[in-house]
């Protein structure tokens, strides 16, 4: 089976969060000019809105000029209710800031990935959860609600089903339907353990299938399609060197609080350079394991959520004047 994972996730917030990890060991200092981060949320969803504003900030953080929006909920996984309608509205309001829609705007929503592998099977769990309204505006205009917006959906498959480049698939449709923009959902490989099924990334920069695990295709932007894309993601599995290079940190982390500051050992701990030590874990297992994949053991129940809150707070988003309550009885 084809697994087709996107982008790695965290986007520009990781390639902060290492920004400010290098400068904080007194190393030479990264500039990340033209780079701006917003924190905002509550105690339970932390967002964190990262924006890349020129070239230099492009250059610091290795990521296209746009913004890139994270949502951190610890406890998604979980069967809480309410904090699933608050992660669906909070999700809800970041699109909104993020869309720049008319009251006519037709959007495509895209759920990328392989529907029979499940932790790749997120957007199109997602494009099924959809309201699909498009064919309403076309065949029964006069019985659409004011404020429901023209969406309609696809979930192309990969490239390992079809025969045929996602990108290819999705640039046929845009020539037809000529919608005014892409919304591409799809799960991502994390480079963080404790991330995986607990966030929610948002960039207006587009999505690149497969880079995640070294397998780059067709990249779904507004450069190749000709119509800006929203990109939606969340992260679904580890590879086997970002465990072991997460288990490494924590013994090394531990060794700094007891190691007497000043000394040999503690300066050597202090100037351990993470993402060299990841690279050097991922050579190392590389003839072992290879391009080893790790997903949680709840994932089939996870994907089940997730794939719901971020439908849920796209319907909310692009249609007006629809609430959470509208969503459930229109889709149940």
């Amino acid at each position: 089976m084809t697994i087709n994972k996107s982008i790695r996730t965290d986007l520009a917030l990781e390639a902060h969060e290492f920004i400010q990890e290098n400068n904080a060991r007194n190393e030479e200092e990264i500039d990340a000019g033209g780079v701006e981060v917003e924190n905002d949320g509550t105690e339970q969803i932390r967002i964190t809105r990262v924006r890349i504003t020129n070239k230099k900030g492009e250059k610091a953080l290795g990521k296209p000029i746009g913004t890139y929006i994270t949502l951190e909920v610890p406890d998604l996984r979980y069967n809480d209710e309410e904090l699933y309608e608050q992660t669906c509205k909070f999700l809800a309001k970041e699109l909104s800031s993020i869309l720049e829609l008319r009251d006519d705007s037709i959007i495509l929503v895209v759920g990328l990935g392989n529907w029979n592998v499940t932790p790749d099977a997120l957007g199109p769990k997602v494009v099924s959860k959809i309201m699909i309204t498009r064919h309403l505006h076309e065949y029964v205009p006069d019985q659409v609600q004011k404020g429901v917006r023209p969406v309609c959906g696809i979930s192309p498959g990969v490239l390992g089903i079809t025969g045929i480049e996602t990108g290819e698939i999705i640039k046929g449709i845009v020539e037809k339907v000529k919608p005014d923009v892409i919304i591409a959902i799809d799960a991502l490989a994390s480079r963080k353990m404790e991330r995986v099924n607990t966030t929610i990334q948002i960039s207006n920069t587009g999505i690149s299938p497969g880079s995640g695990v070294g397998n780059k295709r067709m990249d779904i932007s507004k450069e190749t399609l000709g119509v800006p894309v929203i990109a939606i993601g969340v992260p679904t599995v580890v590879d086997a060197a970002t465990m072991a290079s997460d288990a490494i940190d924590l013994v090394i982390d531990e060794l700094i609080k007891q190691a007497p500051k000043g000394t040999d050992f503690y300066n050597m701990l202090k100037s351990i350079n993470k993402e060299e030590k990841y690279q050097m874990i991922k050579e190392v297992l590389e003839p072992y394991s290879g391009n080893l994949i790790v997903t949680p053991k709840e994932i089939d129940e996870v994907i089940d959520k997730v794939s719901k809150v971020i439908a849920n707070g796209l319907n909310i988003s692009l249609h007006q004047g629809i609430s959470l309550e509208d969503v459930n009885r229109y889709l149940n």
